[in-house]
């Protein structure tokens, strides 16, 4: 076959993914990947209200998702149907979380974060293997049957779980403000947040507080799991991920900025989808890992410019 034959076959195919096909792979991936991220949102903000009010990184973050996630399948089996997780797992994971704050936390608050590392560490360490002696080492998946939806003439897909999926964790995301502004504990744990001493003084209890924040970021973590449950598959060692995405979400965001913190997670599910189409899903993690890597160095790069600036 003449080279010039063979040339001009490969800039037509070029030119075919350029032109038609490139758009519909991008619309595809930035519809995925800014419902995905709306829901790693929600696992951040959980994270982000913990860290600024008890001064905690939850290294067992995706555990507690992972678990909550546990609870929707189990239903499954059961014979409910996984999308009333997103009522059941709250619930339960709220009382997981004043536990565990009763049993573990409780110690290392106000105290130096290595510490926290280490505890949260131990914690995560101890659910893999509880969840893994309880549901085996099987990747499970809660079958919701929601079907998809189809746009642009068929040509992207998007699952109506994930579509669920994103507009429970806005309406949770929503709830949960309003509730912090409103009532009287929400607004306990914000003056916590900003003065916990100061709170102290004025009469709030703290330890109060500490333990329903801590429950709360818990209750975030079994909608959210409860969500992964029925989109994506569960597994009892996936917590990582979802650990390190949130800290990712919340260093760029910073603590207590919701908006920031949505934008954030959106704009990871798409990295993460581009990654994907681009890399292939086996690279999908190491791509979240890399880019982790990249914001630390530049914070740190960043933060010794100011103090040369300061000098």
């Amino acid at each position: 076959m003449p080279p010039k034959f063979i040339g001009g076959i490969f800039f037509t195919n070029f030119m075919d993914l350029l032109i038609f096909k490139a758009p519909i792979l991008m619309i595809q991936a930035s519809m995925d990947g800014i419902l995905l991220g709306i829901l790693f949102a929600l696992i951040a903000y959980g994270m982000a209200l913990q860290w600024g009010v008890m001064n905690i990184i939850n290294i067992a973050q995706g555990e507690l998702v992972i678990m909550g996630g546990y609870v929707a399948y189990f239903m499954y089996v059961i014979g409910i149907h996984p999308a009333f997780g997103v009522i059941v797992s709250p619930i339960i994971m709220y009382f997981v979380g004043v536990g565990l704050y009763k049993l573990v936390i409780n110690k290392v608050v106000d105290r130096d974060l290595f510490i926290s590392i280490l505890a949260t560490f131990g914690i995560s360490i101890l659910t893999q293997q509880l969840m893994n002696f309880i549901f085996g080492a099987d990747v499970v998946v809660a079958q919701s049957n929601f079907g998809t939806t189809m746009l642009f003439d068929n040509s992207v897909t998007l699952p109506n779980s994930k579509i669920f999926s994103a507009l429970v964790s806005v309406i949770v995301a929503i709830v949960l403000v309003i509730y912090m502004k409103k009532s009287k504990l929400g607004r306990a744990i914000r003056a916590t947040a900003q003065n916990s001493r100061a709170a102290k003084i004025l009469g709030v209890d703290t330890e109060k507080v500490y333990a329903a924040t801590f429950g709360i970021n818990a209750a975030l973590c079994g909608v959210a799991g409860s969500l992964i449950a029925i989109t994506f598959t569960l597994h009892p060692y996936v917590g990582l991920p979802y650990t390190v995405r949130s800290f990712m979400i919340v260093i760029v965001a910073g603590l207590g900025n919701l908006p920031g913190v949505a934008i954030s997670g959106m704009g990871l599910g798409v990295f993460e989808e581009f990654a994907d189409y681009l890399l292939g899903t086996e690279f999908r993690i190491g791509a979240v890992f890399l880019l982790l890597v990249l914001i630390l160095v530049y914070r740190r790069f960043k933060l010794s410019r100011k103090r040369e600036y300061l000098k």
